[in-house]
Formats: structure tokens, sequence, C-alpha cells
């Protein structure tokens, strides 16, 4: 088996794409078919310790979510043992929502449509419904986690942080999600949280994919929790009743008052910004679920041929 070769001499390695907590990813081509592949590399530092928890959790996950239109294609799991590696095989995806959407950042002249980032939003809610029906909160969204291809189909991607939830709601860890996407309930350390995160994360991408700039960007935890005050002022036990669950909230932080959403909002129409608002609200019991959002006023001008593409394998929303 040569250097560029594995799984039987089936994949060859071309190029590497990234690299991640859990392990590197890789343009590889699958010899039989011709078809390019991406694959996600796990290396298992202990033998003992067999294949990590991560890993196993990302398996089975994906495999309940197999097949969805706007969630990527997991095609199989190849398990080294010998040489201490597992690689899932997924379909390849053209690039990811950040890199696109950098192009649009460099790029003046360039403008994102409306009805574009509308059917983008649409297929992301799409993937997270099935998700979220499926009792699953992916927990890591991000523009890196969300592939686009050139006809402009997305995929979620990366469930090396998703976990299953049941009732009632395990603690989980704090530590997931990039900063800048992170909902408060997590920043400000409460035990239980929910689906809410994902909606807060999409909310988060949402206006970074109509004004081209991220909404809060915050350089450490307690940053990004000011500037998340800063718009919505400063919380209180009226205004979002679990706060005395959140043991990272103290009395002696600033007392911001609300700001005016016309400087954070600047391109978004009536509708969209109705959507965002409810999508961004600060306490998570005030979040629209991912279902509702579905159904919001924004996407009533879809075309049905447009939504139809991502409808055969659509579960019911609960």
């Amino acid at each position: 088996m040569n250097n560029n070769t594995f799984g039987s001499d089936r994949y060859e390695k071309l190029l590497k794409v990234g690299e991640g907590t859990y392990g590197e990813v890789y343009k590889a081509k699958d010899i039989q078919s011709s078809e390019i592949v991406a694959l996600k590399k796990i290396k298992l530092e202990n033998e003992d310790e067999g294949v990590p928890s991560t890993a196993l959790r990302e398996i089975s996950i994906l495999k309940e979510l197999q097949p969805h239109p706007n969630i990527v294609c997991m095609h199989e799991v190849i398990y080294q043992p010998q040489e201490k590696k597992l690689y899932l095989v997924f379909e390849f995806v053209d690039q990811d929502l950040k890199k696109f959407l950098d192009q649009y950042r460099k790029d003046k002249k360039l403008q994102l449509r409306p009805y574009q980032i509308k059917l983008m939003m649409y297929q992301i809610l799409n993937g997270l419904n099935f998700c979220h029906s499926r009792r699953i909160i992916h927990r890591d969204l991000k523009p890196q986690n969300i592939l686009i291809d050139a006809k402009g189909n997305i995929k979620i991607a990366d469930f090396g942080l998703a976990r299953a939830f049941g009732v009632p709601i395990k603690t989980l860890t704090h530590e997931v999600e990039t900063l800048w996407y992170r909902a408060p309930e997590i920043l400000l350390g409460q035990k239980a949280y929910s689906l809410g995160v994902d909606i807060w994360s999409l909310g988060c991408i949402f206006h970074e994919m109509v004004e081209k700039r991220a909404l809060f960007m915050g350089d450490s935890e307690i940053d990004q929790i000011f500037k998340i005050f800063q718009y919505h002022g400063t919380p209180t036990e009226q205004t979002w009743p679990a706060l005395k669950e959140c043991p990272y909230f103290k009395p002696i932080y600033p007392r911001f008052k609300t700001a005016d959403p016309k400087t954070y909002f600047k391109n978004f129409c009536d509708k969209g910004f109705d959507l965002i608002q409810q999508m961004i609200a600060l306490d998570p019991a005030k979040r629209i679920s991912v279902k509702d959002a579905l159904r919001h006023p924004y996407f009533e001008d879809l075309s049905r041929e447009d939504i139809a593409k991502f409808e055969p394998n659509q579960v019911h929303m609960y």
C-alpha cells in the first residue's frame, strides 16, 4: 500500500484541506469509481482505549441522520487498528460557508442576492429541523461547518460535538462552538441547555450573510457576553427568569442599555429582521423553534420548485 492510499488501496489522498480538534480532513479519490471524496482522519493515540468516544458519537449520530439533502453524506467508516487510524469517508463539497462569504467580504462589487441568502437559510434550517426532530443538538454551528457546493446546495457538517438529548436534558460541556456563535446561556455557565443554542448560532450566521460581518465579535468569553449585552441590554431575572441558573452572571456586570437595532441590522428586510430577532432572543425560552422558523413569512416567496429539492427525505416537523 502506498503512502497516499488506504482502505485496500481504494482511496488516494490528493490534498489536505483542513484540520480540526478531532482530526485532519483530506480531499481524496475513490480509485474504483473515480469519485472525489472527503476523508476525515482520526488518530487513535492510545491503543488500549480504542476508538475515541467523540468519534463513536459522531459516527452514531451521522448514521442516524442519513440520508438528508442538507446534511453531509457519510459513505463509510474505515478502521485500521494496525496503524491506529480511523477514517470517515464523506461526500466532497466544494467549500465551506466561511470561504464562500470571504469572497464577498474581499470584493465589494460582489453581492449576495436576498433570494440567494433566503434559500441558503432555508436549507440550513431544513437540515437542522431533521437533527432536532431526532433530538440531536449540533452544538457547533458556524460558517466553517456549513458546506456549500457550486450550485448553492447546503450541507451541515462536522457533528463531532453533537449530542442526543433526552428529558430531562443532561449537563453538557460549555466548551462548544466558536466564540462568535456561542449562545449566551453557554457563556454564562448554564448547565442544562437545549436546541436554542443551535438557533442562536444560526441567527449569528444569518446576520453574517446579510451584513458581511459577524454579529458579536468578542475576543474573550467576557468580551463576547458584554457585546451581546450591549445589544440586548444587561438582563435581569425579570427579563430572563432562568438567569439565576447561570453561575457566571455577576451582579457587578455593567448595566448596558438596549441598543438601536438599526446600528446592527442595516441591510435586512422587515421580515428577515423579525426572524433574526426571534433567533437571537437573549432568553433561550423566547427563541423561535426551527419548525416555526421554517414557516416564518420571510420564506413565503421561495418557489415551490426550489423548496421541492429538499423535501423528499424531510421528516415531520414536531
